[in-house]
């Protein structure tokens, strides 16, 4: 028996069926060993040396991978194609006792027959060099996370955390937002005229252009009218007339990003929706009549290279649905961005016969949604251009000149199958008729708008991913956990589509800015990407590249550990007394949140949740004083039930008293409502239950 290991338990089915019967399959879940939990985990003094456990919800993966190699006549590491799973690949030979020169390991970057059979017949020995790459990351990202997040909880409140790559995302959200606090609107005026033909119903606009030959945009309305002035009586007339063929080119395939921002855009997808979707696609749906199939490539990557085989099955389908002036006489190839890693195929199909019209009976919704674009914009990527007659048309009148522009679709090319996020045609920019030079037009009406300009828009999570992927923060696969990170920690907040950063969010960031600049900010960030790149493409010491940070950062702790103050939230009085001293209570910050506290502490100790002083629908009757009962939250968020009498009356429970009493021993009735049904118990726990 030959074992073959993988990460996600999703892919098990498909591949199984690429591998025949000598072989077994199990699934890792992901990582099995990482840096100890409640600890640095690091020897800063040694060299960096990194301490890994056995994490303790994967001991039975670990106990049954081991049972499972010791039978095999043959292990195989077929962990996802990255350094991160280069990494898990590491970490598994290690705790098999593998040796170092084995050759375990498999990668293949579809789970397709002609893939996964290629990769069994050129296993390779682990590659260090990625999987210290990925180390040297996780390194970094824990000194961070455990030496700075302390210090941020100490200077602003408790329970937050910072991260080399969240904090920069974070700083980009702030920073838009202080923007849009600053941005001035500045006046300025569209003029424009509605003209048409003699004798002809079209009626077409065009645009203040130039005056006596120079740019004019005017400002202020007492420009405007000075201008109306001027065109009163005006005759327009055809100056010159401009016709050229245009074109538009194909996108290139889709990136993780691309994929993200697209299926936010266009399908209103999320970050954690779209992941979740590409995750089932590249692992493998039921087909019906076929099994379960991997429909499309890796999903993490930033490379818009597609192999010669894809690229041929693409060009010859086109040609045969669509003819062959929809294909170029030569294949598009796309070059990936100056800092793409560059280490996989674009998102693809990985069978262009899998029509999205053939697999949507299989499909749920979502997913089903998400393949059609990746599939619409692969087979679009090889397609020819779409090509457009363009007409640009000057028109005099008095000093002044307007421009018309048009363009009419001669060939659709691509656009054809994939159409672009915004297909509204630019501003003046018509249906022209056929005009002649010297030609006198009529002036149906002549047009002045007042605008102002506007203020940058905020985030979204699809234009944040754009952010970062063009700043060279983070790589594909962090994108959306780091996103996902700042709501959670309650940095950013949804306003619709658009985040917003949370009062916490500014604060913190105001922090690391004043104590961290040197290290937290995008520039820094970006530079250490490229540094774990050097690890990965060209040797360099994962070492040398921590200490390079570390020397610089370890000051800065130093500093801001003894200076930083003044960022706490300062108590906000409320206009509540204090029943045991008569002082003022105060909303206050703590470890679980906001809470009302006396203004007289230390000498008086009383404090209240804040959630109980919000008018709360009672929902019972106290058992013990009759007193209303109502929901409250302890401190992990769990919902519980008090007395209002609270804290004469101490009564509380799990579930809601109710006034109904026990048909076998009399005591009240306690209702626990579910999802989909009502119980309700004794409270004397002597059995009765409906």
């Amino acid at each position: 028996m030959k074992l073959v290991i993988i990460e996600g338990p999703g892919k098990r089915e498909t591949l199984k069926k690429y591998l025949g019967e000598d072989y077994q399959v199990i699934a890792s879940k992901g990582h099995v060993r990482d840096l100890l939990t409640k600890e640095l985990s690091i020897d800063i003094n040694n060299n960096f040396e990194p301490h890994y456990e056995i994490l303790p919800d994967k001991k039975d993966v670990v106990a049954d991978l081991k049972k499972q190699a010791s039978k095999a006549e043959k292990i195989l590491l077929a962990t996802d194609p990255d350094r991160e799973g280069e990494a898990i690949s590491w970490h598994i030979a290690h705790i098999l006792g593998l040796k170092p020169n084995d050759k375990c390991r498999i990668e293949f970057n579809e789970i397709s027959k002609n893939a996964v059979q290629t990769a069994l017949k050129t296993p390779r020995i682990i590659n260090q060099e990625l999987v210290d790459a990925q180390q040297a990351r996780r390194i970094l990202d824990r000194i961070v996370g455990y030496k700075l997040s302390p210090i941020i909880c100490k200077a602003v409140k408790p329970k937050l955390s910072a991260g080399r790559v969240q904090s920069i995302a974070l700083k980009l959200v702030v920073d838009r937002e202080k923007e849009i606090r600053d941005f001035k609107p500045e006046e300025y005026w569209v003029v424009s005229s509605d003209l048409s033909k003699n004798k002809d119903k079209l009626i077409f606009k065009a645009l203040l252009n130039t005056q006596k030959g120079k740019k004019i945009k005017p400002t202020t309305k007492e420009e405007v009218e000075k201008i109306l002035t001027d065109l009163k009586n005006a005759e327009y007339k055809v100056e010159n007339i401009k016709k050229s063929k245009t074109k538009s080119n194909p996108l290139p395939p889709y990136t993780t990003s691309t994929m993200q921002q697209d299926a936010l855009n266009k399908l209103g997808m999320s970050l954690a929706k779209t992941s979740q979707c590409a995750q089932v696609l590249y692992e493998g749906v039921e087909i019906k009549g076929q099994g379960k199939v991997a429909l499309i490539t890796y999903i993490r990557t930033d490379s818009t290279r597609v192999s010669e085989d894809a690229i041929n099955s693409a060009r010859s389908f086109v040609e045969k649905k669509y003819g062959k002036d929809y294909i170029p006489s030569k294949p598009n190839h796309y070059a990936s961005k100056k800092n793409a890693q560059d280490a996989h195929e674009a998102i693809r199909p990985i069978s262009v016969e899998f029509t999205p019209e053939v697999v949507k009976s299989s499909l749920k919704d979502d997913i089903f949604k998400l393949y059609k674009l990746i599939y619409e914009r692969f087979l679009a990527s090889q397609m020819s251009s779409a090509l457009y007659d363009s007409v640009s048309v000057d028109i005099s009148a008095n000093d002044y000149q307007f421009r018309a522009t048009g363009r009419t679709l001669d060939f659709e090319g691509y656009t054809v199958i994939y159409k672009g996020f915004s297909e509204t045609e630019e501003e003046g920019n018509s249906k022209i008729p056929k005009l002649d030079t010297g030609e006198i037009l009529n002036l149906i009406k002549l047009n002045s708008d007042q605008k102002f300009t506007k203020a940058p828009a905020r985030y979204t999570e699809a234009s944040l991913v754009k952010a970062m992927e063009e700043k060279g923060i983070g790589r594909p696969a962090t994108y959306a956990p780091t996103i996902t990170t700042l709501a959670y920690r309650e940095y950013t907040e949804k306003e619709g589509k658009s985040l917003k950063p949370t009062e916490l969010g500014e604060v913190v960031t105001n922090y690391l800015e004043k104590y961290f600049k040197p290290v937290i900010n995008v520039k820094f960030t970006a530079n250490m990407e490229s540094r774990l790149d050097d690890i990965a493409e060209n040797g360099e010491q994962w070492q040398n590249v921590i200490a390079s940070f570390w020397n610089g950062f370890k000051g800065l702790l130093g500093n801001a550990d003894k200076t930083s103050v003044g960022f706490r939230t300062k108590p906000i009085e409320t206009d509540q007394i204090c029943e045991l001293c008569g002082g003022k209570m105060l909303i206050r910050e703590g470890k679980y949140g906001k809470f009302l506290g006396c203004s007289n502490f230390p000498t008086c100790k009383n404090i209240k949740s804040l959630t109980v002083q919000k008018e709360q629908k009672p929902v019972g009757t106290c058992p013990l004083c009759q007193k209303p009962v109502v929901p409250r939250k302890s401190k992990t968020g769990k919902i519980f039930y008090s007395c209002t009498g609270y804290p004469d009356c101490k009564f509380m429970s799990w579930d809601i008293p109710t006034t109904e009493k026990c048909p076998q021993c009399g005591e009240i009735l306690y209702k626990k409502v579910l999802k989909d049904k009502t119980t309700y118990r004794c409270g004397k726990n002597c059995g009765y239950k409906k």
